[in-house]
């Protein structure tokens, strides 16, 4: 029997309300004595880090990735090959191709003719690289990108080559690299999702590759970490407007009934995806302010509009998803990806690849010189390049001003700029046909590796148990940050 419990249960009214005044008063001093946060201590974080994330100071805070869909030509745009013209049309040499294997689609040919590029190069900046005549904006900002001519990855068709260089797997199901950096690095933002993917419109007639969930996906990670995809088409998220009749404070009020529903079903069964339900509702009631506020282009400056070029005025294209990527980073959005279709140029590349280059050169370098005269881009890496190269041999009929390219995984072109590269760089190179690596090869892990370093992460040390192994983003083989292309 405990004493205390027995005299409190045989107390009178009297004796109880005869001390409670002073119980009362003491709870309050012990109140009074509690530290207080200050009046303008900001609200918490709706996408707080890890515990322990970064892993050390970072120089990029958040990532616009450009991802050309379909593989861009590396021989059109950055490799430049002038020696090619000798080989016109010139079976290629089996010391080049080394037996390697290529697509179904060339094959069958009964053989393979050189293609050398018939557009324009010239030197471009100080640091003199090689750009093609299809990119004369982003020419001018080379003193700006570090050049990465030596990429390669596993893959050689479109599906496993796209979920390989956004997930570092050719295995569906592992989370991407947006999904990555929002699990352990979080938001500045309450109001907007931390990773937000952008899919504009294309100029190209080629028939485009399909775009899967997979490339945004938060695979095996809480679910909560897949991008969100705004639609390029009407309103930018479904049902963004409350119905007729319906006010915020109605929504509010429904959402916290709803909220405690799902706080008693998560108690229940423990399911983490009622948790990520709630935080998805609860997103979804912020965005209902901030999307109409972040598409809207109105404050946007005369001078600005016209750094972008024409297209930014119509939505959906790629020089309107440029400008958002931007307005998003200044509203502390971790992860922005663009993916720009079309790039898969089998037959009349010369014609294709000008469309292309048309939509995503202007607004590419407009994005650059937008984020540095705003202070922007020291603090935000910037990534550009596709999921494999193309051959030096023409698919199909060659002629002195039409040809095709197939698939080519043994190398290809990128490029990253801002937070942490150094500027006016070219690594790797290639032989003398842009078929395979001479110096410096760059894994697309490789690339990721240094993404994560950037963003001030050990993509050794950043894992997530799954199925008995600790998944990485950058595999179970040991890859490496490029630092030749580091500040």
């Amino acid at each position: 029997m405990d004493p205390y419990s027995e005299y409190c249960l045989q107390a009178s009214r009297r004796q109880f309300f005869g001390t409670s005044g002073l119980r009362l008063g003491t709870t309050a001093m012990a109140t009074l004595a509690l530290p207080r946060p200050p009046a303008s201590e900001s609200p918490p974080q709706v996408h707080p880090p890890l515990p322990g994330f970064p892993h050390f100071p970072a120089k990029a805070k958040a990532v616009i990735y450009l991802h050309m869909n379909g593989g861009p030509s590396q021989l059109d745009l950055w490799d430049y090959k002038p020696a090619l013209r000798q080989h016109f049309n010139a079976d290629l040499p089996d010391s080049i191709r080394r037996g390697q294997r290529i697509t179904t689609m060339t094959s069958g040919q009964s053989r393979l003719p050189v293609a050398p590029s018939m557009f324009q190069f010239q030197r471009a900046g100080q640091c003199g690289t090689w750009v093609s005549e299809l990119l004369p904006h982003t020419a001018g900002c080379v003193d700006d990108l570090a050049l990465i001519r030596s990429v390669h990855t596993n893959a050689i068709n479109h599906d496993p080559a796209c979920t390989f260089v956004t997930t570092g797997s050719e295995v569906p199901g592992k989370p991407s690299l947006g999904s990555w950096l929002s699990y352990g690095l979080g938001s500045d933002s309450n109001n907007l999702p931390a990773f937000v993917v952008l899919t504009p419109r294309w100029s190209s007639k080629q028939a485009a590759q399909a775009l899967f969930s997979r490339m945004w996906s938060s695979g095996f990670l809480p679910s909560r970490f897949t991008g969100v995809a705004l639609r390029s088409v009407g309103d930018p998220v479904l049902y963004i407007e409350n119905p007729h009749g319906v006010d915020a404070e109605s929504r509010r009020a429904m959402l916290d009934s709803l909220n405690q529903l799902n706080q008693l079903t998560r108690q229940k069964f423990a399911d983490p995806e009622t948790t990520t339900r709630i935080a998805q509702y609860e997103m979804a009631f912020r965005m209902q302010s901030s999307v109409p506020d972040l598409v809207d282009l109105s404050g946007e400056t005369r001078q600005t509009l016209d750094l972008y070029g024409p297209a930014v005025q119509q939505p959906g294209s790629f020089a309107a998803s440029a400008l958002l990527a931007r307005r998003m980073v200044e509203r502390g959005v971790r992860v922005i990806q663009i993916l720009h279709r079309g790039w898969d140029q089998h037959g009349s590349l010369p014609s294709e690849i000008r469309h292309q280059c048309s939509d995503v050169d202007q607004p590419s370098a407009a994005l650059l010189q937008d984020l540095k005269q705003r202070g922007l881009l020291d603090s935000t890496l910037v990534v550009w390049g596709g999921e494999f190269g193309r051959t030096v041999y023409s698919q199909g009929t060659l002629t002195a001003v039409n040809y095709g390219r197939d698939h080519h995984p043994r190398n290809f072109c990128m490029w990253m700029a801002g937070g942490g590269i150094r500027g006016g760089t070219v690594f790797g190179a290639t032989d003398d046909f842009s078929y395979n690596i001479a110096e410096n090869p760059c894994h697309v892990n490789d690339l990721n590796a240094t993404i994560m370093h950037c963003m001030g992460i050990d993509h050794a040390r950043f894992s997530f148990r799954y199925q008995g192994l600790d998944q990485r983003l950058t595999g179970v083989e040991e890859q490496h940050v490029v630092s030749e292309i580091l500040a």
